[in-house]
Order: structure tokens, then C-alpha cells, then sequence
């Protein structure tokens, strides 16, 4: 498989985080360029596929940003305002477009980690 795929669970809550919207950006220099806005389905993963894959996926520096406070007050979960985590932008760079980049982000309202998966 290539292309480029994510997955959000909820640490917090023990579940996968259905309903977070993630927009996606290529970064060229100062410039950042929306691709898409996509939303988690009830796996925490996005439906369709890749992200990216085909032509749209080529070398470059890319972001993906997560709007984890709306995500987290629509389930329910108080957060100070301002919330300590509320959009969380990971920013990473693919080299090699014969390859599958798997960006997944573990979220709670006060911490958060990622890593680059298969």
C-alpha cells in the first residue's frame, strides 16, 4: 500500500475518535496550500481510502490538522477556555511516494502523541 492514511483514538475515553475533523495542507515555503477537510468515521479512520495516493501524492512537506477541541466538547468533555489542546497540527515530510506514510494521533484533552506507523 502507499499513500498517505491516519487513525485517532481517544486515550481519554478508550475509544477511536469518531467525528474529528482533520484538514490536510502541502507547506511550500511559507505557504500553506488546503488540500481537504476530511472527518474521522466510527473507526477513527477516514473513509475512501488514502488521503492522499495517486497523483496527488508526491514528495513534499505536508500538514495535517487536527481540530481536537471540537471533537472533544462535542463529546461532552469540559475544557478550559481557552482549552489547553485544541488544534493540533503535525507537520512531517514523505520522500518516497512508493512507500505508505501512516500519520495516527492518540489524543486526551491534556496530551497527545503520534509517530509514523505502517
Amino acid at each position: 500500500m502507499t499513500g498517505l492514511t491516519t487513525h485517532v483514538l481517544d486515550t481519554a475515553a478508550g475509544v477511536p475518535a469518531e467525528g474529528l475533523v482533520i484538514d490536510l495542507y502541502r507547506i511550500s515555503g511559507s505557504i500553506s496550500e488546503k488540500l481537504k477537510s476530511i472527518t474521522t468515521n466510527s473507526d477513527g479512520r477516514v473513509d475512501g481510502g488514502p488521503i492522499l495516493i495517486g497523483e496527488s501524492f508526491v514528495p513534499g512537506e505536508y500538514e495535517l490538522v487536527f481540530h481536537a477541541g471540537d471533537y472533544l466538547r462535542a463529546r461532552g468533555v469540559s475544557l478550559p477556555d481557552p482549552a489547553f489542546l485544541d488544534v493540533i497540527p503535525i507537520r512531517f515530510g514523505i520522500a518516497d511516494i512508493t512507500a505508505h506514510y501512516h500519520v495516527p494521533l492518540l489524543l486526551s484533552p491534556f496530551g497527545y502523541s503520534t509517530y509514523r506507523g505502517s
